[in-house]
């Protein structure tokens, strides 16, 4: 009994000490901070994990604005959606139009109204352009392209007649109103108020645009063999670019017209887009329109 004893105790202790061998060098160090979320698989070892990715922001709406930096540009917010309304004021006892770029709204009959019935820009105003709408007209219903509305009645009948036919033209640009009623009388388009559109109508440029070369003029006239002419002058008021179109109709029917020029200056300047008639009679410059803008420079 005593020689075996020793043995048996041995034995344990050479068990442990294999256990011990077998596991190695113990490991240590700092394991990080505890998970947040629950685990995902793991990546292969052999290549690093792909960076996660976002679909691409939707591209915002064109706008009449030169491209630059933007606020919302430098903070990744979005940009608002802009809409660009056309608004048809009075000069000189007939209509014109010029443009007006907003926040977009569904409400854009209400937009329209509201900008028309604000009046035009100081340039615009300089030109003679004024606005015969009061503030707090609203379209009161719209169904089946017919927007209801009343509008003041004071004033002499002219008067009242060119009141009515600024809202006209303005809420019938409009997909969704072709007819306007007015004070519950029958409906009405612009075809009831072609006769208030001067020979010439300039809808692009407007009053106090930045253009660049080439520029594209464009509009309706009723004019000689439907030749529209355009020329360009420079702050001095100096002729730099000359050229002529024809409208779609003309000689007692209203016709489009795009007419494009191009010009040579230095430096960035105000300028004048005159557009005219040449007379048939002496060939003299009639039915004139004239839009002031500021002429980029162009080597």
């Amino acid at each position: 009994m005593s020689r075996l004893g020793p043995v048996r105790l041995g034995i344990p202790a050479l068990v442990a000490a294999l256990l011990l061998a077998g596991c190695g060098t113990p490991r240590s160090g700092d394991l990080g901070p505890a998970p947040t979320a629950p685990p995902t698989s793991a990546a292969p070892a052999d290549r690093p994990e792909p960076a996660p990715t976002r679909a691409p922001e939707p591209t915002p709406p064109a706008t009449n604005r030169p491209p630059g930096p933007s606020a919302a540009a430098s903070t990744g917010a979005r940009r608002p959606d802009l809409v660009t309304i056309e608004l048809w004021y009075v000069r000189a006892g007939l209509l014109v139009p010029t443009r007006r770029t907003r926040p977009a709204t569904v409400a854009t009959s209400r937009l329209a109204l509201t900008e028309l019935a604000a009046g035009p820009s100081r340039a615009e105003a300089a030109t003679g352009m004024t606005t015969l709408l009061p503030a707090g007209v609203e379209v009161t219903r719209i169904a089946d392209g017919v927007a209801t509305l009343r509008v003041p009645s004071g004033g002499d009948p002219v008067t009242r007649r060119l009141r009515e036919a600024q809202v006209v033209w303005t809420l019938t640009q409009f997909p969704t109103v072709r007819q306007v009623r007015l004070d519950g009388e029958a409906p009405v388009d612009r075809a009831d108020y072609a006769d208030l559109l001067p020979p010439i109508v300039v809808t692009g440029p407007i009053v106090g645009e930045r253009v660049t070369t080439p520029l594209v003029v464009t509009g309706t006239a009723d004019v000689f063999e439907a030749t529209v002419s355009v020329r360009v002058l420079d702050a001095a008021g100096r002729e730099v670019a000359t050229g002529f179109g024809t409208a779609s109709c003309g000689s007692g029917c209203r016709g489009g017209y795009r007419v494009q020029v191009g010009w040579r200056t230095t430096r960035e300047q105000k300028g004048t887009i005159e557009v005219y008639e040449v007379s048939a009679r002496d060939g003299s410059r009639i039915n004139t329109t004239v839009v002031p803008v500021i002429l980029t420079a162009a080597d």
